[in-house]
Parts: structure tokens; C-alpha cells; sequence
């Protein structure tokens, strides 16, 4: 093959391309890292290939796996992708649709994050597809994930059921040299026929559904395309190490390192459930020890069911939390093979704690926050923002909405208390639109008191920069329809609203304190802090307004803007004689904000 058709490719622009030449017709998503580069490799192919796909950012991953699925009843194949933690708000289609089933292929690609590195759990989605009875398949690499999306669809197809395949980060975020095939050109007939008895099937049928879901589970688990396989030649051997995903490309160096590639038979698992019925059999029938490495929950190991037999997760051979390293496993199959080896570890470089970036318009509004109600409750949610906590303005996060929930919570907990915290939330104008506008109507009915601050920043910066339903811009750059945030609060029923540049310190902080007392006995106020996300604005192009600031004589060095404002600009000498803050040229946005932050008026503008 040409050079012209091979290409250095990240793990999720593999999995968009095995998409496209597999004919997918419709793509959805909602962002979410290790997952959120998929969608857009779509959508970057489908401009410079000028395929007539649909791909589409929904404005969560319900939406999204439900806009796919009516594709697939018409016969189309779709794909709609997200993270674990996406999963569980698809979680109520997923499980019907398996009982439905589907009529053109239909991939759900749930991307975990074993560590976690950016999730709030390391939660597994192959126990997911175990809990909905759908195969999940589990790619080692970008180039298997890219072979897998075939795979996934002929899969789906020839049982009519929906195919997980579940990438991890290591294969999401890693590249790969990868063979670019043609993209089909011919064009599926789209065709919805109506069958009320399997589509709208009432309980009755589903007690019908579910019995033939089960007949599928037991093909599939006969299904040849995917039945584990043997990577290796061995002598005559009693023990063996069964691996799936990433562990699986792991072992193959480790094995062949420790100079035993032939002594120790190795299987790589791809469809870890169903795991194939005859592959249980040979494994429990042939050796008297098997070493199962999987992450992140022993899904194969289970199926195995064999506790004495089995070493793996139930057997604590391998670590049940956190991801599992080349060194981890090295270790793993050191023990097990009985050799002597060093143990060795990588030492990781020192790191600084996350923080928001220069400029960002969402430190502004915490110190505003921290300003207008000093002594409150500040919840928070999911996303750039929750880094708010390092400045002390976020004391909650559960998951996507939970910030409006939790005001609600507490003000419940606290409201007969004769001394009631005030309270804030906090939330990103793309998660608002996710999951917390049914939060919002129900502080409205139920008149809690609290004030919500939706951080508008006119994009999803924490996964690279998606459009929100209020940015009029689609997924391949095409215009959409747009949703006025004000406007939606407002349909909510709220009857305090304002909107202000969290940047103009001096009338945004009065604001805020104007809506915490207005909640302290009429209900729900919203603040919609309003100003663009400083890298989104660079990389349209944008320039806002520019003040330069230095730091006077004024400094003494007290500590309060790095304690309380926390920019990364500034910089702190802490030299015996003289205690004093600085301020880098090059990180520093010239936002101006600090302005207003010294209580000695040190920070002024450059003449």
C-alpha cells in the first residue's frame, strides 16, 4: 500500500475512520475525555471525504444514543460514542434497546479512563454491557479499535442487537501507523417498518424480548469473528494467561522481555462478554492455573467461574483499583511465572495542581462569589470550573447537573436552622443545557433559596471546545438553530435574572450580592456570567479588550491575589528582604481583572 494510504492516527480518529469505512450514516456524541476526539475525526473526515453522514454533538448522551438509534430502526448503521460516565445518563435507552434490538448495525463506544485521569470514576462499561446482556468488544490498540468497528457492525447485524466497544484512554490518546481503506459509496435504503408489537412492545412483549436477548447472547457467545485466540506456540504447559484491551498489547512485550514467550500459553480476549462458551470449557479443561489481566473489573474472570482455578481481581493477583501499567504488569507475570526479577517502578515527574488558566473568565466569578457570600455553601459541577475548589469558591461535585440538586438539598437540610448558609452553584453553560434545566424547574417549584451562577463561557472548554446548543454551530462547522441561555431560565419559571462580564468586577460582585438577597426569601436567582473562553476566543480569531497591568511599590508581598485569585500570571518572590508578587508577560492575558483584587491597590495599569 502506498505511503499516500497510511497515516499516523490517535486512537479515537482510528475508531472515527473504522466508522467511516463501514458505512456509518449517522454519528452522535457528547463530549467527554478520554472519548471526545472521535466525534470530531468523524466529522473531519466527512468534510474532506464529503460524505452525506449526520454528525451531530447532542446535548447529552441520552439524546444521543437515542437520535442514533431511530437511525438504526431504519436500517442505517450509526455510532454514537461518549465516556463511562456518559454511559450511565444513556444507561435507561441502552437497556430497552437491547430488548428491542436494532435493524442497521448499531456501535455504542463507551471510552473508560482506568487511573481515573479526567473521570470522577474508574468505572468499567463492560459490566455495563453485562448489566444491559449486549457483546462489549475490547481493543488493545488504535489499529484493533479501527478493525473492530467492522467487526462491531457485521456483529450487530447478524444477531440485531446493539455492540459495545469499549476503548480505554491508552488506546484513545495513544497513535498509531494505520492503513486508511475506501470508504463505501454506495448508499443504504432508509426504511422505518412499522411493528408496534417490537418497537413500542408493551411488558408483555418484553418478557418475550427478553427471552429471545438471551438465545442471542448464547450465538454470539459462539461467534467465530471474535473468539479469543491464541497468540502464541507453546510446549505442553498447566498454566496460562488469559488477557483483553490494552494489558493484552502489554503482555506481548512482557512475555517476549522476559525471554517465556513460548513456555507460558497467552490468549487475547476481544469480546470479553459474551466470553465464547467453548473457550470456557478448553481454558477450565486444560490448565490447572489461569492469570486473568483485565481492567478495570474481572468481567472474563467471572465467566470463568472458577475461584480456586482463576487468578485475577477475586484472587487480589491483580490490583483491583487504578490502571494497570507495564510495570504493574510486569510484576504480575513475573510472580505468576515464578522468576526472580527487580521490581522496579517509574518515578513520575513532579507536577503542580491543575488550575484555570490565565485570563479565565471563571476565576473572576468565583472571586466574585467568594465576595458576594463569604461564609455560603458553594456547590459546584462537572467541568473546567470545578478547578473553582483551589480558590475555595466549590466545596461539591458529584456528577453533570448535580450543582442545582444539591443547592436544593441543602437549602432542605438547612432551611428550619434560625442561622441559614447562603448558597451558590455553580455550572457551565454546556452542562446546564446536559442535565440541569429539570433541576432548575424543580428549585422553581419547590422555591428554594439559592443563587445559581451559569458560567457562560460560549463553549465545552473542558473537552476541547465543542459548540453548546447556544453557540448556531454544528459539528462539522455548519450552522444550527440556537438556544438563548436567558431565555431558557426564564421558561424555567425563574423570576431573578441577570446577565454580566464576570470581568467587571466592580458591578459584578454588587449583582451577585443583589441575588443572594433577593434568594434569601424569594427563591431561586440565576446569574448567567457571561464572556468567552479565552483559548476558544484565540482560536477564532477573537481579540478582547487589552489593559496591561503592573505591579506597583504598593506590594508587600501579604499573599492575598495568590491565596484568593490564584492566576497562574502571577508570580510570588518570597526572598527574605523583600516579599513581593510579579507578573509573567507571557502567561498574562492583560484580562485586567486583578485590577480589582489587591486590598492595597497594588496591581495598576501600565501607562
Amino acid at each position: 500500500m502506498s505511503k499516500s494510504k497510511r497515516r499516523l492516527l490517535l486512537g479515537n480518529e482510528a475508531i472515527a475512520r473504522g466508522l467511516i469505512e463501514s458505512g456509518c450514516a449517522i454519528a452522535t456524541s457528547y463530549p467527554g475525555t478520554p472519548a471526545s476526539e472521535i466525534l470530531a475525526a468523524v466529522a473531519f473526515f466527512q468534510n474532506q471525504e464529503s460524505l452525506p453522514i449526520h454528525t451531530q454533538w447532542a446535548v447529552n448522551e441520552k439524546v444521543a444514543f437515542e437520535v442514533a438509534y431511530a437511525g438504526c430502526q431504519t436500517g442505517l448503521r450509526v455510532a454514537v460514542s461518549m465516556k463511562q460516565v456518559g454511559l450511565n445518563v444513556a444507561s435507561d435507552p441502552l437497556m430497552s434497546a437491547a430488548y428491542l434490538g436494532v435493524k442497521g448495525g448499531f456501535v455504542l463506544i463507551s471510552a473508560d479512563d482506568p487511573g481515573p485521569h479526567s473521570s470522577q470514576t474508574e468505572q468499567d462499561s463492560r459490566l455495563m454491557a453485562m448489566f444491559a446482556k449486549i457483546p462489549v468488544l475490547d481493543p488493545d490498540s488504535p489499529r484493533q479499535a479501527k478493525e473492530l468497528m467492522g467487526i462491531a457492525y457485521d456483529l450487530s447485524e447478524a444477531y440485531q442487537i446493539p455492540v459495545m466497544v469499549r476503548p480505554t484512554t491508552r488506546v484513545c490518546h495513544s497513535r498509531q501507523d494505520i492503513a486508511l481503506g475506501a470508504i463505501p459509496k454506495t448508499k443504504r435504503a432508509v426504511n422505518f417498518e412499522k411493528n408496534p408489537a417490537r418497537w413500542a412492545a408493551t411488558p408483555k412483549f418484553r418478557l418475550q424480548l427478553h427471552g429471545e436477548l438471551e438465545e442471542k447472547l448464547n450465538a454470539i457467545a459462539k461467534y467465530r469473528p471474535t473468539a479469543p485466540k491464541k497468540l502464541n506456540r507453546t510446549s505442553r504447559a498447566t498454566r496460562a494467561i488469559i488477557a483483553s484491551g490494552v494489558a493484552a498489547a502489554h503482555i506481548k512485550d512482557i512475555l517476549k522481555e522476559l525471554k517465556i514467550w513460548s513456555k507460558i500459553p497467552f490468549y487475547q480476549v476481544v469480546q470479553p462478554f459474551p466470553l465464547h462458551s467453548k473457550f470456557i470449557d478448553q481454558m477450565i479443561e486444560t490448565y490447572e492455573e489461569i492469570l486473568v489481566i483485565e481492567e478495570t473489573m474481572g468481567v472474563i474472570e467471572m465467566q470463568l467461574a472458577d475461584r480456586y482455578r482463576v487468578k485475577g481481581k477475586m484472587s487480589a493477583t491483580v490490583p483491583k483499583v487504578g490502571e494497570l501499567s507495564p510495570e504493574k504488569i510486569q510484576q504480575i507475570v513475573t510472580d505468576f511465572a515464578g522468576l526472580k526479577s527487580e521490581v522496579f517502578s517509574i518515578k513520575s515527574p513532579p507536577s503542580r495542581r491543575p488550575t484555570l488558566c490565565p485570563g479565565c473568565p471563571h476565576r473572576a466569578s468565583f472571586f466574585a462569589i467568594k465576595k458576594a457570600a463569604p461564609k455560603g455553601i458553594y456547590t459546584s459541577d462537572i467541568g473546567c470550573y470545578t478547578l473553582g475548589l483551589n480558590m475555595g469558591a466549590v466545596d461539591t461535585v458529584l456528577c453533570m447537573g448535580a450543582a442545582i440538586s444539591q443547592a436544593s438539598g441543602f437549602y432542605h437540610a438547612y432551611k428550619n436552622e434560625k442561622k441559614r448558609p447562603d448558597i451558590v452553584a455553580t455550572i457551565g453553560d454546556s452542562t446546564f443545557f446536559h442535565a440541569g434545566v429539570p433541576a432548575l424547574i424543580d428549585a422553581v417549584v419547590q422555591k428554594v433559596g439559592f443563587v445559581l451562577v451559569i458560567l457562560d463561557n460560549r463553549t465545552t472548554a473542558m473537552t476541547g471546545n465543542q459548540p453548546t446548543p447556544a453557540t448556531g454551530q454544528g459539528a462539522c462547522g455548519e450552522p444550527t438553530g440556537i438556544v438563548d441561555i436567558r431565555s431558557l431560565v426564564e421558561g424555567c419559571g425563574v423570576k431573578f435574572i441577570r446577565e454580566a462580564n464576570p470581568y467587571e468586577l466592580k458591578n459584578f460582585i454588587p449583582l451577585l450580592k443583589e441575588a443572594v438577597k433577593y434568594s434569601r426569601k424569594n427563591g431561586p436567582a440565576v446569574v448567567i456570567s457571561k464572556y468567552p473562553c479565552v483559548l476558544h476566543r484565540a482560536r477564532q480569531g477573537e481579540s478582547g479588550e487589552s489593559i496591561p497591568v503592573e505591579v506597583s511599590d504598593a506590594c508587600d508581598g501579604c499573599g492575598y491575589c495568590i491565596k484568593h485569585f490564584e492566576c497562574p500570571a502571577l508570580i510570588y518572590h518570597d526572598d527574605e528582604d523583600d516579599k513581593h508578587v510579579s507578573i509573567d508577560p507571557i502567561l498574562c492575558t492583560a484580562c485586567g481583572v486583578c485590577l480589582n483584587v489587591c486590598p492595597k491597590g497594588a496591581f495598576v495599569e501600565k501607562q
